[in-house]
């Protein structure tokens, strides 16, 4: 009988230690680095701002948070290997909208993955687009004057893919104003920035965060901002709507996860990206960089992607 007693409560006390372990498991996540994909080339606005964060959120889950870029086929070479991976906490990445929805909207692309696949974190920014020229340029040297002249003549301008914000500012520019405006596809805002310096290419459509510091060094000159209203971090740049030109255009980016993460492991992401984007030192660091901090979750994440949805679909180019 003793003996039986004996090996009773050693089993009891197996079955504490092993419950005791599952908890702490479920607590202790995470408890290696963190992948965090950014799906467009190194110094654009998405590399920027993530570079920008990821200290912040390290601090927040006591781990590594390693940048990897993954740059290719307007941001889906990075989205792609992102719902490839599995959804354990372990690899997360940046979405960009709208350049993110053309690549499943569209049937030529034949993709079956969607917003749907994802589990969304957190947005961070909404930046802004705007159009460049070569501060050396003769032909034009404002918003009125490139237009007038893409009206008449084929007019190269860079941007990072097709599908892209920019990219869907430029076509609706031909569309509306029946400008001639042709697509150079780059990487990176980095790669056409140099195509723009170095005179090979008449234009560049990007964002605000992308230029603001190649603008005020004077490599490249802001003409227009794709917005209602004048940026804050541009106040002396006139907004399309001023101009006379309805095309707005701008981006948002964000954090989500392949579908499929446990519950306490997104509520804990959804927490650290939350403190940290909110930081009061990452808002300032962002501002320092032209990019204005607007934290979404949830469902005002996924609505704000919805809404890109409609705007893609008046668009569309397939």
């Amino acid at each position: 009988m003793k003996k039986k007693s004996i090996a009773l409560l050693g089993v009891l006390l197996m079955s504490i230690c092993l419950l005791a372990g599952w908890v702490g498991a479920q607590e202790k996540y995470p408890t290696k680095p963190i992948n965090l994909i950014v799906p467009f080339g190194p110094g654009g606005g998405t590399d920027v701002g993530a570079r920008i964060l990821a200290p912040f959120v390290e601090k927040e889950l006591g781990v590594p948070v390693n940048i990897i870029n993954k740059a290719g086929a307007a941001g889906w070479v990075g989205w792609t290997e992102l719902l490839n991976s599995a959804p354990d906490g372990y690899t997360i990445g940046f979405i960009a909208s709208p350049s993110l929805v053309p690549g499943y909207l569209d049937p030529q692309f034949k993709r079956t993955k969607n917003l749907e696949d994802f589990d969304l974190i957190a947005n961070q920014v909404l930046d802004p687009g705007v159009i460049a020229i070569n501060p050396q340029e003769k032909r034009f040297t404002n918003l009125k004057e490139l237009i007038a002249y893409a009206q008449k003549n084929e007019t190269t301008c860079a941007q990072d893919g097709v599908g892209s914000d920019d990219w869907m500012a430029l076509m609706r520019f031909n569309k509306q104003y029946n400008t001639k405006f042709t697509n150079v596809a780059t990487k990176s805002t980095a790669e056409s920035l140099t195509a723009l310096m170095g005179a090979h290419v008449d234009t560049v459509f990007a964002n605000v965060g992308e230029l603001k510091v190649p603008h005020d060094g004077k490599q490249v000159k802001v003409i227009a901002v794709m917005q209602k209203e004048r940026s804050p971090f541009f106040p002396d740049i006139p907004c399309v709507k001023e101009l006379g030109y309805e095309v707005y255009s701008s981006s948002s980016r964000g954090v989500a996860a392949p579908k499929g993460l446990k519950p306490e492991v997104k509520e804990k992401l959804v927490s650290a990206f939350e403190k940290g984007i909110n930081n009061p030192e990452h808002i300032s660091k962002m501002k320092g960089m032209g990019l204005d901090v607007v934290f979404m979750k949830g469902d005002q994440f996924k609505n704000h992607i919805k809404n890109d949805e409609k705007i893609v679909l008046e668009v569309k180019w397939w």
